[in-house]
């Protein structure tokens, strides 16, 4: 399974990583047709949390216990087989808000607009998750799980990771 990593040492808080999530999650890559006939906010995969200088890109870390899948009252909330991830089936989501509330990351919101759960879905459609291909600083990257614990070690240890 692939995961998203921040190097929190770059990341300047900018936003790019939220604006493009949100905008794939409303239909597109484009950022003005994604955006431009919605009647609510869109939501994304992705907040960002900022406490003066520093910054952080905060989305689902599709927990191996995941709590959200556990309480979901629906199933709509799963495990997919294949990839690992945590995804939501927008057709059994009622919009309870039971999975937001166990969140221990506050990983997943409402979309206004349709009443349903949204969280990072690792753009299981794209090569590169959106977040990952629009950082200027490059402070997202993605390693598969083999690699996490290595590079979360270098990381600790001072020395930059790709």
């Amino acid at each position: 399974m692939r995961r998203v990593l921040v190097r929190e040492e770059l990341c300047i808080g900018c936003g790019l990583c939220r604006v493009h999530c949100e905008a794939h999650h409303a239909g597109g890559d484009d950022l003005v047709k994604a955006l431009k006939d919605r009647s609510a906010p869109p939501v994304g995969g992705v907040r960002i949390e900022q406490r003066g200088i520093q910054c952080l890109s905060v989305r689902c870390q599709h927990c191996d216990d995941a709590p959200c899948v556990d309480a979901c009252l629906t199933g709509a909330l799963y495990r997919d087989e294949t990839n690992g991830l945590v995804l939501v089936d927008q057709e059994k989501c009622i919009g309870c808000g039971t999975c937001s509330l166990v969140c221990p990351f506050g990983a997943i919101r409402k979309d206004e607009l349709t009443g349903k759960a949204v969280k990072c879905d690792g753009c299981t459609d794209r090569e590169i998750p959106r977040c990952v291909s629009v950082c200027p600083n490059g402070a997202l990257v993605v390693v598969e799980e083999e690699e996490e614990s290595l590079v979360v070690a270098e990381a600790a240890s001072g020395n930059r990771y790709p």
